[in-house]
């Protein structure tokens, strides 16, 4: 028994590299892309925290240069979706009783291993895969993961678990915050990397175990992530890696009966019918299953839309800031400028 309570001082952002021409991390940076554009990776599905291959293999190329193959991923199978469903909840028998300070440590060294030698692959492997810049990259693959990773941490252990009820006189109330009784199905999206390692692990932070299916779009960034999962300490089968088909995935997940809950970050019209086909199966489920979603915006119209710029600015900041959003448009940014030419700007600019 261990009598103490466990606190994390309050975590600040990761520090953003700037990547200056010549500068040691320009340099690790670059090497690192040599590398891995240089070979062509053969990326397994991960099941109990095995590597199962399934010899239905599928290319990843670059967006920006579709010469370049960076890998091919095995597709998982019925059976290995199977599998994973089985490992998956032989897991949550230990997992779900493993105290939250044990699993938090677990996600304080994978914050670590990013911000520290795992850094360079993880923006380099986005970099080729999703077609960011170094700084696109840099702020979403390392930062924005880390700091997911550290303030998930810090309010799990220093406010979630301590948010208990008031008590009348003569009584004692307390809430005891269980793991989901199943799995959760982590649907990640293709554009952005720290989303698509947060949507696996929150879950599995909070007790429960996932089963993580990538974007084809993403699976090379993702597989390094999973990697640091692996070897941050995450025991084999609380989280499950099973890129292939989504629609034949989906099917078999939702029609599990261990089904508890779902991790999502897509398209509004795919979460309609995620949402949908949970719904239909309540009746056969162990319990109701729990949903969390983060959806794109519907837009009717590209002419409709323009940024809109304050008096601060210079019209060469603003220029320069359009043709970015402009450039950013290879599928991986949440806002773009789809018309280049629909900048409005106020009477300052005459």
């Amino acid at each position: 028994m261990v009598n103490t309570t466990f606190r994390l001082a309050p975590p600040a952002n990761e520090p953003i590299g700037e990547f200056r021409p010549g500068t040691p991390e320009t340099l690790s940076l670059k090497a690192r892309i040599d590398s891995l554009a240089g070979e062509t990776a053969e990326i397994p599905c991960i099941v109990g925290g095995k590597e199962v291959t399934t010899g239905d293999l599928h290319e990843i190329r670059s967006p920006h240069d579709h010469s370049k193959l960076l890998a091919r991923y095995h597709a998982a199978t019925p059976d290995v979706i199977s599998a994973a469903i089985s490992s998956s909840q032989e897991a949550w028998k230990e997992w779900s009783e493993t105290p939250i300070s044990t699993r938090v440590a677990i996600f304080e060294r994978a914050a670590e291993l990013l911000a520290g030698p795992w850094r360079d692959t993880v923006n380099a492997s986005t970099m080729l895969g999703q077609s960011k810049t170094c700084y696109q990259a840099e702020i979403d693959a390392a930062c924005e993961l880390i700091d997911f990773w550290r303030f998930n941490n810090h309010f799990a252990l220093n406010q979630i678990y301590a948010d208990q009820p008031i008590s009348s006189p003569g009584t004692w109330n307390s809430v005891d915050y269980r793991p989901l009784e199943g799995f959760v199905y982590a649907v990640t999206p293709f554009n952005f990397t720290s989303i698509a390692g947060n949507l696996p692990g929150a879950p599995v932070l909070m007790g429960n175990v996932s089963l993580w299916k990538p974007s084809h779009s993403a699976v090379f960034s993702n597989y390094h992530l999973m990697k640091i999962y692996e070897e941050a300490g995450i025991p084999p089968g609380v989280i499950q890696f099973v890129p292939g088909p989504a629609q034949k995935i989906t099917e078999q997940l939702l029609a599990d009966r261990n089904f508890a809950g779902l991790h999502f970050t897509g398209s509004t019209s795919v979460f309609q019918n995620l949402w949908k086909g949970i719904a239909e199966r309540l009746p056969e489920y162990r319990s109701y299953p729990r949903i969390v979603a983060r959806r794109g915006a519907r837009i009717s119209s590209s002419r409709t839309r323009a940024p809109i710029r304050n008096r601060s600015p210079s019209r060469r900041c603003a220029a320069r800031s359009s043709i970015r959003g402009r450039s950013a448009r290879r599928r991986v940014a949440c806002t773009s400028r789809a018309r280049c030419g629909m900048t409005f700007a106020t009477a300052s600019l005459r």
